[in-house]
């Protein structure tokens, strides 16, 4: 994905040492927010709008 280049990918601080299971984000591109497995950085990203990113992050907080 040439859009993800310039991506800074980070880790959730919530994410622990639970074997490697977790999820990256990039959110320092204009207009989305990639997200992919930590696991396995060459392979597929997930985007999202900021906003519809933004519901899903405060969905998860309150346990939706």
């Amino acid at each position: 994905m040439a859009e993800l280049t310039s991506a800074q990918w980070r880790k959730s601080t919530r994410s622990g040492d639970n074997g490697g299971n977790c999820v990256e984000v990039a959110d320092n591109l204009p207009g989305i927010v990639a997200v992919r497995d930590s696991k396995d950085p060459a392979g597929p990203a997930l985007t999202f709008s900021p906003t519809a990113w933004a519901s899903f992050v405060q969905a998860t907080k309150i346990g939706h």
